[in-house]
């Protein structure tokens, strides 16, 4: 193998990695943003756990953060709550960025 094989596969192992790493960090993004949401719901234990669950379930519809930022405005809606797009969008990156401490800590 030559110097430039070995980057080459050195670089393609990264890129390898780091998506895994971000795919992880979202899903766990969007498993403790939709814990978060089922406190506002009033919903603990197993069932906010099953709420962040299917908060993933629906990250999985289409690409982009708009399929889970439409069920959990739908849901917050059915139960006669408002919280704003901002905060929901400030909530989804600090859930972001706690999720990535985790998986480090794990590593």
């Amino acid at each position: 193998m030559t110097t430039f094989d070995s980057r080459e596969k050195a670089f393609e192992d990264k890129y390898a990695h780091d998506s895994e790493m971000m795919f992880k960090a979202t899903a766990r993004r969007n498993r403790l943003f939709g814990e978060w949401i089922a406190g506002k719901l009033g919903l603990a234990g197993a069932e906010a756990k099953d709420y962040g669950k299917a908060v993933v379930q629906a990250d999985l519809e289409e690409p982009g953060d708009a399929d889970i930022m439409r069920k959990v405005k739908s849901d917050l809606k059915a139960a006669g709550l408002e919280i704003s797009d901002h905060r929901l969008e400030t909530r989804l990156d600090e859930c972001m960025a706690e999720a990535k401490a985790q998986i480090l800590d794990e590593s």
